[in-house]
């Protein structure tokens, strides 16, 4: 099928920008084959798909004619296993991505390893159904993968996360990531017990940043930064996250590490409620994580990065020491990183504190990007050192 876009559509085209957009086309349509996009006078400009989800409406898969067939995904595979080599000479990472989206040319489709298993998250349902060709591709290029796991990140009546091949993993499967072990289930839910783009910040939390002194993990999930500031010597770890399964998963991260859990603290509850609580208590935090949802809901409040980042900001000075350290983290891809940066530090300018910028972290090598396609670069971590005296 052809698929004509508009002067837009093509500008972007030209621009080499691969998610497509309705306002790209002559005609609204949709299709689960793959189409040709193509000028009005029908001159090819290369070819993908559509396949609607929260980004988009399609993908381009490359931008001149080709095949799009089995042989197409090993080649893409191929290259994007290729890229990660550093990752497989570090034995003390076993957990990485080895296939980011349209980071490695195929928008929709994201491949995480964890040891030897993967786990796939389909976006869409037009690459979901032409499955059988790109698994069948993954597994010529990925002999070593015993077995895979998959999730359904579109809507549809099917299962969240099923066994989509092989062996099924242990549970816990234990990985290592910066020589650190974590617990992580494969097919329990979407969430696999461990963030993966966040494991150049957990690693300066291994290698002692916070050494020797206290830090608080503010919407913690498992625990992963608490066992990082742990392992890497910090004197004392709070965590803190609604979720009542954060209890017994971040006592879980800590006991595979041998490190006691009752040596930690463990909060389950609302962060802007343990704020309240901290503050009452007089406590003092040398660190503070502030990793959000970009979007949380709980019964006395909707929490947006984009409205309310900057209260968690100006609720952590209240209880974090002088010259301690603020990580500030986001995964909001519609938050521009300029704009993440304004949010923070207008906080830190109302509340007359002085401040100096440390570190910057963007998404990890094996979470690879478009250049093209900034929107894909999500990930924006900011360490700020706070002089409040």
């Amino acid at each position: 099928m052809n698929i004509t876009l508009n002067k837009k559509g093509i500008a972007k085209f030209r621009k080499r920008h691969p998610l497509i957009q309705k306002e790209d086309l002559e005609q609204a349509k949709t299709s689960t084959e793959w189409v040709k996009f193509v000028d009005p006078q029908q001159q090819i400009l290369g070819v993908g798909y559509l396949g609607e989800q929260n980004k988009g409406l399609g993908w381009v898969l490359a931008f001149e004619e080709t095949v799009i067939d089995q042989a197409f995904f090993e080649g893409r595979f191929a290259k994007a296993k290729g890229k990660r080599s550093s990752y497989y000479q570090d034995d003390t990472t076993t957990a990485f991505r080895v296939f980011n989206g349209e980071g490695d040319q195929v928008g929709g489709l994201t491949i995480d390893l964890y040891a030897t298993y993967a786990v796939f998250s389909w976006y869409n349902q037009t690459l979901y159904q032409h499955k059988q060709e790109i698994v069948a591709a993954f597994q010529l290029i990925f002999p070593e993968i015993i077995g895979a796991a998959e999730k359904i990140r579109f809507t549809a009546d099917l299962p969240e996360s099923q066994w989509l091949f092989g062996e099924t993993a242990p549970e816990p499967l234990l990985v290592l990531e910066n020589g650190i072990t974590y617990a992580t289930y494969l097919n329990e839910g979407l969430m696999t017990g461990i963030f993966l783009d966040q494991k150049e910040v957990r690693g300066q939390l291994v290698d002692g940043l916070v050494s020797g002194k206290t830090l608080l993990n503010m919407f913690s999930y498992t625990g992963a930064f608490s066992v990082a500031a742990a392992m890497g010597g910090a004197s004392q770890t709070t965590s803190v996250d609604l979720a009542k399964r954060s209890l017994e998963k971040t006592r879980e991260q800590f006991s595979v590490n041998g490190i006691d859990p009752e040596t930690q603290k463990i909060h389950v509850m609302d962060v802007f409620g343990y704020f309240q609580y901290a503050k009452k208590k007089h406590l003092r935090f040398d660190a503070i994580v502030l990793d959000p949802p970009s979007f949380a809901r709980n019964k006395k409040k909707v929490f947006s990065v984009a409205k309310n980042y900057g209260e968690l900001v100006t609720d952590s000075l209240a209880i974090l020491a002088n010259d301690g350290l603020l990580i500030a983290s986001t995964n909001a891809a519609n938050l521009p990183i300029g704009k993440f940066q304004e949010l923070i530090e207008d906080a830190l300018n109302d509340a007359h504190v002085s401040f100096d910028c440390l570190h910057t972290y963007r998404l990890p090598s094996d979470f690879a990007v478009d250049r093209h396609f900034n929107e894909g670069n999500y990930l924006k971590v900011f360490f700020y050192q706070i002089h409040k005296e």
